[in-house]
């Protein structure tokens, strides 16, 4: 048993629910693979299934020439070797090509994502895994919207063994991550892991409180460290880009957008020697008006 308490019985119900997923996008991928002839047809149709299982024409495009590379590389002669082949190119894509940055006093790491993809239990996870890494982690109940959603989330803070801040329904989310990230630091802890409410990419007010949250843990700890995972289902295909997009452009501006919005003349600026300094409520006021037009 581990902190989910899963035993054969779940598990075989846990893998049975997956299968359709797993038959439905990779079965389809095998089917056309299978006993196939490696040649320009196959590599056409492979594209056209990528496509249809809604991956994206131009990732579509990106797996099918990495494919092609692959099978010349390696002398691949069989469907069979080429969806092998295929399996790891798309691993490889998914591997994160950076590490999170956990090196603040404290670590926060936001979890958010709409309702229903597994936020909570995410955040369970990983409470789990740093707590076993030796890590003093404490939870912050930011989901104050959702009913019951702070119980829920303490049922699973008391199985993993570790604290957990919240408040009554209807409060607000920054207030109780402020006070989270505030006892962690007083208290020593390493980590704080934050439950949000589930959110849809094209409701302004809710974005818009995604970036309140994020100046909160600035705020209350200078020195912290914030990462934002976003939970996506497996299965959402490309509206998982919309909703990367304006989670990004809520929580943060990257050095070549202020610096194109600087040479526009769009943000105001001051030029210190060879450092350019913009001001917090400046790129506040633009990421801001920015989602607001972009929604």
């Amino acid at each position: 048993m581990g902190l989910f308490g899963f035993g054969k019985k779940e598990k075989d119900k846990m893998k049975d629910g997956l299968e359709k997923t797993r038959t439905g996008f990779w079965g389809n991928i095998l089917n056309t693979l299978t006993g196939s002839k490696i040649d320009d047809d196959l590599y056409d149709e492979l594209e056209e299934q990528l496509i249809l299982a809604d991956v994206g024409g131009d990732v579509a495009m990106k797996l099918v020439d990495a494919l092609r590379d692959r099978v010349q590389e390696k002398g691949l002669k069989t469907g069979e070797q080429a969806a092998d082949a295929l399996r790891d190119i798309i691993a490889d894509e998914m591997r994160p090509e950076t590490e999170m940055a956990l090196d603040g006093h404290p670590a926060v790491i936001l979890v958010i994502g709409v309702n229903g993809v597994g936020k909570t239990t995410s955040i369970a996870k990983l409470a789990d895994y740093y707590t076993r890494q030796g890590k003093k982690v404490m939870l912050a109940a930011g989901d104050t919207f959702r009913a019951a959603a702070s119980e829920q989330l303490e049922i699973w803070a008391g199985r993993a063994g570790v604290p957990i801040v919240k408040a009554g329904e209807g409060a607000d989310p920054a207030a109780v991550i402020f006070d989270t990230v505030k006892s962690a630091t007083a208290r020593g802890y390493d980590m704080v892991i934050a439950d949000t409410a589930g959110r849809l990419h094209n409701k302004s007010n809710l974005m818009s409180e995604l970036s309140k949250i994020s100046r909160s843990v600035r705020k209350a700890a200078p020195e912290a460290s914030l990462e934002t995972l976003l939970v996506l289902d497996a299965i959402t295909g490309q509206n998982a880009i919309s909703q990367a997009e304006e989670v990004c452009k809520a929580l943060s501006i990257t050095k070549r957008a202020l610096q194109y919005y600087r040479s526009a003349g769009i943000i105001p600026y001051t030029a210190l020697g060879n450092k350019v300094l913009f001001r917090d409520d400046d790129i506040r006021q633009l990421l801001e008006k920015h989602l607001i037009k972009s929604l």
